[in-house]
């Protein structure tokens, strides 16, 4: 097994009275698609929170890439390699499809504002190149004939696919995706699970995903935990998180329609 990119050491997270996260930890290997699962209100996101530095957690560690990163800031934490999206899809509506993907590019420009400014040639140089890695991204997703279109007007799954081509701008080394498939109709979903594993090997990514299509998770996933009240109830092969006892109670029988 590959040694671990993301690492929940003994993490609680508390909200006044209320602990949302309990004495978590889980590895994330390099190169793994890792699930992260539970019900509604299991704590998934706030994780997510906490891993990219929107929250800092009450006790634990995150460790990235062998780095301490608990409570860094998140700008600090895209810098260092984490792109996530989120469960609600979040796009600049007043921008194009390709405006959207630049935007990921906005932390790596070399260039001064005055070489801005003055329309010098390494501005140039530069704008032209991303523009480039920009298309081949929306190329890889298969919305290239969107680029100029508003980024809003697409179908949803289209604009799901533009979230996580943002993100793939950044260039992470660990993407986290917040229930990617939601809304999805089957074909959809069955289209974004081939992409995901075309950009897992293209870019040499590892994946942390939160997601409640048993289905999904199963074809994407080696290995899943499951949050129940923001408690580790199980980890291991997603096909044997489906006839736990323990995940099925807390699922109320969900899985087994799964």
């Amino acid at each position: 097994m590959s040694s671990p990119l993301l690492e929940i050491r003994n993490v609680t997270m508390k909200f006044g009275g209320v602990t949302a996260i309990d004495n978590l930890s889980f590895k994330v290997p390099s190169d793994a698609i890792y699930g992260l699962i539970g019900p509604n209100g299991a704590g998934k996101t706030t994780i997510f929170n906490i891993i990219t530095g929107n929250y800092q957690p009450t006790e634990g560690t995150v460790v990235f890439d062998g780095e301490d990163i608990t409570g860094t800031k998140p700008h600090k934490v895209v810098a260092k390699g984490i792109a996530r999206t989120f469960q609600n899809i979040r796009l600049f509506k007043s921008m194009s499809v390709l405006q959207n993907i630049l935007i990921g590019f906005h932390d790596q420009i070399p260039y001064t504002y005055l070489e801005a400014v003055l329309r010098l040639p390494r501005y140039h140089g530069y704008e032209r190149r991303i523009r480039a890695e920009a298309m081949g991204i929306l190329e890889e997703f298969g919305i290239a004939d969107y680029a100029e279109n508003n980024a809003t007007a697409l179908s949803y799954g289209n604009q799901r696919k533009v979230e996580i081509a943002r993100a793939l701008a950044t260039k992470p080394k660990l993407l986290l995706l917040d229930e990617p498939a939601a809304g999805m109709n089957p074909s959809e979903t069955e289209d974004l699970s081939q992409i995901i594993h075309k950009i897992k090997k293209d870019y040499d990514l590892t994946i942390l995903l939160i997601e409640h299509d048993m289905k999904f998770v199963n074809a994407m996933c080696d290995t899943v935990t499951v949050l129940d009240y923001g408690e580790k109830i199980f980890e291991g092969p997603p096909a044997e998180a489906i006839v736990n006892e323990k995940v099925v109670a807390a699922y109320l029988g969900d899985f087994t329609h799964a």
